[in-house]
Parts: structure tokens; C-alpha cells; sequence
């Protein structure tokens, strides 16, 4: 098979960038039939000590301090924007001006208003885009979402989606943009809860309205030390200045689907004793199906007609499930974070090659941004805040 190379370039050189960048390695081992060779042509980002480390690493040919640089590299074709939420917008508007397609991570800026502006710019310039919402590339998740939609369980009734974690649980992690309003909008609401709607509307469909509560369990932090990379989960002194916490830290909500299926969603950053704690479960009329991101291979199905005692089967889910066979031979293999990247990631390709949106798209980022943002209103107003009408039974 003759493969075609397609550039890459990476804009944000942290945690997701290294990820984002191991996944276009991988992508030829997963998915041969694609038939193209992707090529790290460069890394952006305004820490070059940053850049110099992803660039020792992956192979790069080129590291740019400024974004913009990158995006007038003519052998750049794909871009991969893994920067902090507030220069989502700028730049995701910038990489479809630029006629480049579009790897983002959630939640695609800091409001609804910013995921419809990166969606309408990729709409005008024709080219392809994905959103970071990898979760829902999880084999077992797919099979979950099968068997919902398949009747395994009845009629759905009722759902729990839950993310909690502990990587703000320290009293003395630093200020960094992730605390501030302006630079991270409103905090554990885009980070996990935008995870926690995106699986919510994979499985059971959209919200049609929501009630909920938000909190701010730690309300100072201490500033990093001046010139100190902004981007880290680091832990700073109680003697050093500190600064208001300025998003929230909690999200519990109820929220009914259009399909009148009862939702809880709770998500926390300041979970100790949690760490990733991402699942779900779906309850119907006739069975139960759970899922638990820590033991990503596994479901937890009961089925049947017996009802009151009737048994939880734990069901390894294995080839036939998502694209668990691109990545393991047999059930029982754990997949990784990582593996879901790559499926995020071939989603995309497939889409630039036919031109059919595929997986995760910009609307999904606007739909899960109109749902936070009924959240935070809701905090506000201490009512229920519609989004959708509900479908006619």
C-alpha cells in the first residue's frame, strides 16, 4: 500500500501535547489501511524549554515559540491544539483560516460562544476537525452505549456519570491560568464535567434541562514563583502570596435527557482520595449496565426478566467491542488512555480522507458547553434551566 505523508504540527508542548504526539506515531500500527505516514514537522509553544524537551522526544523538525509561525509552515496539513482553554478560540479560528485540519482538546474555549465560533470557522473553511472527548472512544464504553440502544436493559430510566479527582486537592497547589476565570473558565465544570455531558449525550442523548450546585472547597492558592512554567499541577509554600480561587472546585446536578431519563452528573477536582474516578451507570427497566474507566475493559451487565435479585454479571468486553482489536487479540487486556487518543485521532484522519465528519465533533463541544453553562446558571438562580424540549412519548 502507498502511503501518503501528511504533516503535523503540534501547538502546546505539555502533558496533552506529548500524548497528542505519541498518538500520530502510533497511528500506522492501528490503523495500516489508512495509508498515510504522518510527519511531526513542528511543536509550538511559548516555554522553549518546553518545546526543546518535545522536540529531543518526538522528532520534530522545526519548534516555534509563537503558534502563529507554525500556522504559515506550509508543510504543516494537520494541527493539534492542546493550549489552555482560554486560546482555544484564537487559535482553533486561526488553524481553519489557514486551510490546516483540526485536532482540539475540550471544551474548545471558555464558553459556548467560543466553541460556536471555532465550529462556524471550520464549517467556512471546509476543512475536517475532531474535539478531545476520548473517553467515548473506549471500547466498553461503545459497547455499553450498544447495548443501551440496543434494549439489553429495557428502557432507560435513570443514570449516574461521575469524574472525580484529586490533582486540586492540595490546599497548596499553585495558582496557575486553571484557577482563573478568564484563563480557565469556570473550572472543574470544562475540565471534567464537559467529559462527564459528552459521555452522558453519547449514551442517553441530549439534555433537555438541568438543576444544579457548585462549590469552591479551597478558595486561595499560592502564586508560582515568578518566570515558573503556568501550565503544571506543582505544589507551592504557605508563606508565598497567595490569590483568589476564581472557578469552581464541585458541580453536582440532576438533569433530564430528551428521552425523560433521569441523570445525575457530579464532578470534582479536589476529590482526595479519588484519583480518575470516571464512570457511569444506566439503570432501565429490566437491567443495569455500569462502566468504570479504571478497569477500562470491563462492564458490569444485568439482564434478564427476574427483576428483583437478578444477577450482575462482570462482562469482558474484547474484539468486536469499539476497535478493541486494532490494539489486543482477546478480552481481558487493558487498554490505556493513550489507545483512546488513537482512536480519537483516526476518527479524524478518516474524515480528512472522505470528507465525512467522524466521532467527536465541534458540535458536540457546543452542546456540551450550553449544558455547563445551564449548569452555572442554575447554581446561580437556584432553578432548572431548559435546553431542549422533550420528545412526545
Amino acid at each position: 500500500m502507498t502511503e501518503h505523508p501528511i504533516g503535523v504540527g503540534v501547538i502546546g508542548a505539555g502533558w496533552l501535547g506529548d500524548v497528542h504526539a505519541r498518538a500520530w506515531g502510533r497511528l500506522r500500527h492501528h490503523y495500516p489501511e489508512l495509508g498515510v505516514r504522518p510527519q511531526l514537522v513542528a511543536v509550538a509553544d511559548s516555554v522553549e524549554n518546553a518545546t526543546a524537551t518535545a522536540t529531543a522526544k518526538h522528532g520534530y523538525a522545526r519548534a516555534y515559540s509563537d503558534w502563529r509561525d507554525l500556522l504559515a509552515d506550509d508543510e504543516v496539513d494537520v494541527v493539534s491544539v492542546t493550549a489552555p482553554n482560554a486560546l482555544h478560540r484564537e487559535i482553533g479560528e486561526a488553524v481553519a483560516r489557514a486551510g490546516k485540519h483540526l485536532w482540539i482538546e475540550k471544551p474548545v474555549g471558555l464558553g459556548a460562544a467560543d466553541a460556536i465560533a471555532v465550529r462556524d470557522a471550520v464549517a467556512a473553511a471546509g476543512v475536517q476537525a475532531t474535539v478531545g472527548f476520548n473517553y467515548r472512544a473506549v471500547p466498553a464504553a461503545t459497547e455499553l452505549a450498544r447495548l443501551v440502544a440496543d434494549g439489553a436493559i429495557g428502557t432507560p430510566t435513570h443514570a449516574r456519570v461521575r469524574l472525580f479527582s484529586d490533582y486540586a486537592a492540595h490546599p497548596l497547589g499553585l495558582h496557575t491560568w486553571r484557577y482563573s476565570l478568564a484563563a480557565g473558565g469556570h473550572g472543574v465544570l470544562g475540565d471534567l464535567a464537559s467529559h462527564a455531558v459528552d459521555l452522558t449525550r453519547f449514551v442517553l442523548g441530549d439534555l433537555a434541562r438541568v438543576v444544579a450546585e457548585t462549590a469552591v472547597f479551597i478558595p486561595q492558592r499560592p502564586l508560582p514563583d515568578p518566570g515558573a512554567a503556568s501550565y503544571g499541577h506543582g505544589i507551592g509554600s504557605a508563606e508565598a502570596e497567595h490569590a483568589v480561587v476564581e472557578n469552581e472546585d464541585f458541580v453536582s446536578a440532576l438533569a433530564r435527557t430528551v428521552d425523560d431519563v433521569l441523570v445525575v452528573i457530579e464532578c470534582s477536582r479536589v476529590a482526595t482520595g479519588d484519583q480518575n474516578n470516571y464512570g457511569i451507570e444506566v439503570h432501565g427497566t429490566s437491567g443495569l449496565v455500569s462502566w468504570d474507566f479504571r478497569t477500562p475493559g470491563e462492564l458490569a451487565l444485568s439482564a434478564g426478566t427476574e427483576y428483583a435479585n437478578q444477577t450482575t454479571a462482570r462482562l469482558l468486553v474484547g474484539p468486536g467491542a469499539g476497535d478493541y482489536g486494532r490494539f489486543q487479540p482477546g478480552a481481558g487486556i487493558a487498554m490505556s488512555y493513550d489507545d483512546t487518543k488513537v482512536i480519537e485521532l483516526a476518527g479524524l484522519v478518516r474524515s480528512i480522507k472522505t470528507g465525512t465528519p467522524e466521532g467527536p465533533v465541534l458540535a458536540d463541544a457546543v452542546a456540551a458547553a450550553r449544558a455547563l453553562e445551564a449548569m452555572v446558571e442554575s447554581s446561580e438562580t437556584m432553578a432548572w434551566v431548559q435546553l431542549h424540549e422533550a420528545k412526545e412519548n
